[in-house]
């Protein structure tokens, strides 16, 4: 149950918020988390004070003193069992970011992140650990949440298509461009990254990302169009990997894999590229896309999901199961340079659309509301 305490309008509000990703996930809701926290501390209001639980901080940078670090040395699932009974105590609303396991056992109001709905799509083959624990609690999560955060329209709606009471608690905030990719890179490592010319493909090595499908298509181009924009991927391994990893060493010397990097290699490798491929079969908002228009990439992507919401008209679309339709659109844009150029430039401006300093003012607002509801 909810606490049954009210607040008046002029009371401050402790804000508990799920901060483990911050520390303990590289990419995707770790850089959400992150990007959260830096956006939170920047604000100026003193009508709030976060509480942050975690197993351990997050020391990339420091954060104002609004913000405190309450760690919890404990495994799954006890670690949302405590964090709970301890949130539910000594804060007046909580923010879920990365389980909607906790969502389920607060006694307070929460408004929960929804990422996406991909677990409930078996043709994307999502990982079976993290199907099983979704989809069985998701639902009692949603019924729960005071509000319910989605970061595109696109998990808005499946949202809503699978649990359609939720939908007058659903809000959409998009996520933004983290400045962390304006970092200085280190001159070592950037005379380790590959020369400008490449195409780039930047994700987690999972079925969803759908690299197999852009290796059919590259290898589809000229020869002399292959040497000239090598494959260069970045991401870290997933599960199933299998077919993905086979396909790009399949390539020989014209694929490289880096694995994951940091935010400054990620953004000097978005700047030397000659073209960002992202032909997901699926996404919740697509963050590489906007970073990479962001660094003023052309970009290619799939014309599914959110990622039309991300690109608009400043990035070039195919669609992601059909491999000629994905090998068209990329020797298009390899062979056009000033087209290409173009893409570049609408994006870059697009890009500035987005940012997290929005998604905190959304999210925070969310919150405020739910605690005085």
């Amino acid at each position: 149950m909810q606490g049954s305490h009210r607040l008046s309008p002029s009371s401050p509000l402790t804000i508990g918020i799920d901060a483990r990703a911050a520390s303990e996930v590289a990419a995707g809701r770790g850089r959400v988390v992150r990007e959260l926290l830096r956006a939170l501390s920047d604000r100026e209001e003193e009508d709030c004070r976060y509480l942050l639980y975690a197993r351990s901080p997050w020391q990339e940078q420091a954060l104002d003193e609004r913000l405190r670090w309450q760690l919890i040395d404990a495994r799954e699932p006890w670690w949302h069992l405590l964090a709970a009974r301890r949130a539910s105590r000594e804060c007046d609303v909580f923010l879920s970011t990365n389980s909607y396991l906790t969502t389920i056992l607060l006694r307070i109001p929460t408004v929960t992140i929804v990422y996406d709905l991909t677990t409930f799509e078996p043709s994307m083959r999502p990982n079976r650990r993290s199907t099983a624990i979704e989809r069985l609690t998701l639902g009692p999560a949603a019924r729960r949440s005071a509000r319910l955060l989605c970061i595109s329209e696109a998990t808005a709606q499946a949202l809503v298509s699978h649990f359609p009471r939720a939908s007058g608690r659903v809000l959409v905030a998009p996520l933004g461009v983290t400045p962390a990719l304006s970092t200085q890179l280190d001159p070592t490592e950037a005379a380790s990254l590959p020369s400008k010319g490449f195409v780039l493909a930047v994700g987690t090595l999972e079925p969803r990302k759908n690299l197999p499908r852009l290796v059919d298509a590259y290898r589809s181009l000229g020869e002399s169009l292959q040497r000239r924009h090598p494959l260069v991927v970045v991401g870290a391994l997933g599960w199933e990997t299998g077919e993905t990893l086979r396909a790009l060493q399949a390539l020989g010397e014209r694929c490289t894999m880096l694995g994951h990097v940091s935010d400054a290699a990620l953004a000097e490798l978005y700047r030397r590229c000659a073209l960002f491929c992202y032909p997901s079969l699926g996404e919740g908002f697509g963050l590489p896309v906007l970073e990479a228009m962001a660094a003023g990439a052309p970009v290619l992507t799939s014309n599914v999901s959110s990622l039309p919401e991300v690109g608009g008209d400043a990035v070039a679309y195919a669609d992601p199961r059909d491999v000629r339709d994905i090998a068209r659109a990329l020797q298009s844009l390899l062979e056009d340079a000033p087209a290409s150029a173009e893409l570049g430039a609408r994006g870059l401006e697009r890009a500035r659309e987005f940012t997290w300093a929005r998604f905190a003012e959304l999210t925070l607002s969310a919150l405020r509301d739910s605690a005085r509801r």
